[in-house]
């Protein structure tokens, strides 16, 4: 099974998009608080659709609440930072990926403390970035890809 944490995500509208491709996959969302809107947001539901009501989610007060509940040796930190590309990583099935907020990533000592296993999607120079849902869209399929050909 695939996770997918969104690291204290601040735009509506890129959560929806997140949490529809996670039922598009299969995949289990999971938001690490303060959040930077309210699940209720009309922009939420609306990028998300009428996915939410299939969507497995769940929200934590904050990091070490997840690591509670989810094993950190399965977890890959997607960042731009990082040398290594996801596609080259030893992903295994059951994995969880790390994305952090829209303007900043994820945190400086989260990223120092994991960075085996800090991955990064290749993108040119010319582009600063990839927008959050568009980064968990490669990502997540890249794993249906990886683990669940039919």
């Amino acid at each position: 099974m695939l996770d997918i944490v969104l690291f204290q995500p601040e735009i509506p509208h890129n959560t929806g998009a997140v949490g529809r491709t996670c039922v598009a996959v299969g995949a289990k969302l999971w938001l690490v608080r303060p959040l930077g809107f309210q699940l209720d947001d009309r922009r939420v539901k609306r990028a998300g659709l009428d996915y939410w009501p299939h969507l497995q989610y769940e929200i934590v007060d904050d990091w070490q609440a997840l690591t509670e509940r989810l094993p950190v040796e399965r977890m890959w930190f997607f960042t731009k930072t990082a040398s290594a590309v996801y596609t080259d990583a030893p992903i295994e099935e059951s994995a969880v990926y790390v994305f952090g907020t829209e303007t900043s990533g994820l945190p400086t000592s989260l990223l120092q403390t994991h960075a085996d296993h800090a991955v990064r999607i290749p993108i040119r120079e010319e582009a600063r970035s990839l927008n959050l849902s568009v980064s968990v869209g490669i990502a997540a399929f890249d794993y249906v890809r990886r683990f669940h050909r039919e």
